[in-house]
């Protein structure tokens, strides 16, 4: 293809939304001329049982439920006005509270004033929240956040460690909506340990975002927490972002939540339209279609060629995998769906990973992430008329030019700054893309069966490590291997779970289990001390 042959396509199949400032390059994908057309009866029923599931439909057969991410900027377009009223209720619920805390009115134990905020949650409870605050966080923030976001005993001593003196200041929300995830109970009980050593009452310090008469409410309500924000099951965790799960720590750190929702309403209205040159979330998913033959057989890697959005991928990552990647189709057919995501920034990743994707296994295709506004102070440059964006943008082009000479796939969002408004944008794109795409595929992108499988795999690991610590004190002081040790319980097959367990146990001095005899897990014995 020729320079002005490309040109000519560029502005062909250029993909604008001018209410947000956006558009999507796909120049650089190789689809053919008759791609659009002979997709078009497919795209067009993934339009209508999108148009169902914003009107309400069951969205979710395996859970029965509606799935309603989109009414969270659009309350008009619920189907019940009971939902409505508990939407907008919430966002002003929101803004009180946050101004409460800034104001001092709602105010720690022992202190003036809120300073710190820390977010207990994993995966959608966590990720989102993540992706806002470092993109649109600052110096001048009302609050400075940290998160617990995994149940690392030494990560979440480090989070305290670096709050300190400061943890008196610090009011920490905590996001479940069953209140059962394990990782963040686990979060919330060290968190009140930290308290309960700095001689604080968790309780004065703490707020709850969770489903109404779930575990955690009633731990809140039975603790006297400051106040419980509203969970709704027809919100998935990794579309909750526009919901209490986003909203309130992004609005506590001081960001602009209405933005926000006006940058996703936008976008929702742009991805709406059935004409798919002038909806980039149509074009996004069958972009995804024709680059992985329609069963994922290229992965998405995300470039943001700016620091702000360096998350990103982390974001994707679960949007994306987690709705896509399904062993069974609505048919019950196995297809074995998905899309891998991975991604870094720009231009570290000239000096990382751009080596193998120019050169090595073609196994993927490219999205770029251009921001146009450079910064928010004056310009600088570094040599005379060149600024470092300009380098920026430079590299960005480079890349982008010497991946498309090897004949490596990509795609081009341009949107005009990290603001609120863009953000939201951008995650509304995502969350109809994928939406989009599932259609395409007839798969159920609104379960996880995969990931309740592995909650329930790690149920029983640790009932064998309860099981294991009782007949050690059973055998006081004989030393015994794992492969006894599994035949004493009954569980001889699990005899590799079982040595993992013991191994884990006498690494970790005080939880009373001592390690002797060779190297080899054949030679390790095991006993009480």
């Amino acid at each position: 293809m020729t320079e002005r042959e490309l040109w000519e396509r560029y502005q062909r199949y250029l993909c604008v939304v001018p209410s947000v400032g956006f558009s999507l390059d796909v120049s650089r994908m190789q689809f053919p001329a008759d791609f659009l057309e002979r997709m078009r009866p497919r795209m067009e029923e993934a339009f209508t049982e999108m148009e169902a599931l914003e009107k309400g439909a069951i969205a979710n057969p395996d859970e029965k439920r509606k799935v309603g991410h989109y009414w969270l900027r659009a309350p008009e377009l619920t189907p019940d006005a009971g939902l409505k009223k508990e939407i907008t209720d919430t966002v002003a619920a929101i803004h009180a509270f946050a101004r409460d805390v800034h104001a001092g009115t709602v105010k720690p134990q022992k202190a003036q004033r809120f300073t710190h905020l820390l977010l207990v949650g994993i995966g959608g409870s966590a990720l989102g929240p993540q992706l806002v605050a470092d993109a649109l966080g600052s110096a001048k923030d009302a609050m400075k956040v940290s998160f617990f976001d995994n149940t690392d005993p030494d990560g979440m001593d480090r989070v305290v460690e670096q709050l300190g003196d400061g943890l008196a200041q610090t009011l920490t929300v905590v996001i479940s909506k069953s209140g059962g995830t394990k990782e963040t109970r686990n979060g919330m009980l060290e968190a009140g340990r930290a308290y309960q050593a700095k001689g604080l009452d968790f309780g004065k310090h703490a707020v709850a975002v969770t489903g109404a008469g779930s575990e955690l409410d009633d731990t809140a309500r039975k603790q006297g927490w400051l106040r419980t924000f509203p969970m709704w099951d027809w919100v998935g965790g990794r579309t909750s972002l526009m919901s209490a799960v986003g909203l309130l720590p992004a609005r506590l750190q001081g960001l602009d939540i209405d933005g926000m929702l006006a940058g996703a309403r936008d976008m929702d209205a742009a991805t709406r339209q059935r004409d798919v040159l002038k909806n980039p979330a149509a074009m996004l998913a069958l972009m995804w279609h024709q680059a992985g033959e329609g069963r994922g057989a290229k992965d998405m890697v995300i470039l943001p060629y700016k620091d702000r959005l360096l998350l990103m991928s982390r974001y994707l990552q679960q949007l994306v995998m987690e709705s896509l990647g399904k062993e069974r189709d609505l048919d019950g057919k196995v297809v074995n769906q998905g899309i891998a995501v991975y991604g870094n920034k720009g231009s570290t990743d000239q000096h990382a990973y751009v080596q193998q994707l120019r050169e090595g296994v073609h196994n993927f295709f490219v999205t770029f992430i251009e921001v146009l506004k450079d910064r928010q102070g004056p310009a600088f440059e570094v040599e005379p008329g060149v600024t470092s964006g300009d380098y920026l943008l430079g590299f960005l082009l480079g890349t982008r030019r010497a991946l498309f000479e090897k004949g490596r796939e990509s795609l081009t969002l341009t949107v005009p700054d990290v603001s609120p408004r863009t953000v939201g944008a951008l995650i509304a794109l995502y969350e109809r893309a994928v939406g989009l795409y599932a259609s395409l595929v007839r798969i159920n992108a609104y379960h996880q069966p995969g990931v309740e499988a592995g909650k329930k795999a790690a149920g029983v690991v640790l009932e064998l490590q309860r099981k294991l610590t009782a007949r050690l004190g059973e055998a006081r002081a004989e030393a015994r291997s794992a492969e006894q040790l599994a035949a004493d319980i009954g569980m001889p097959a699990e005899v590799e779970t079982v040595f993992k367990i013991l191994e884990h146990l006498a690494a970790n001095p005080d939880r009373g289990v001592q390690r002797s005899g060779g190297a080899s897990p054949a030679e390790a014995r095991f006993r009480v001390k």
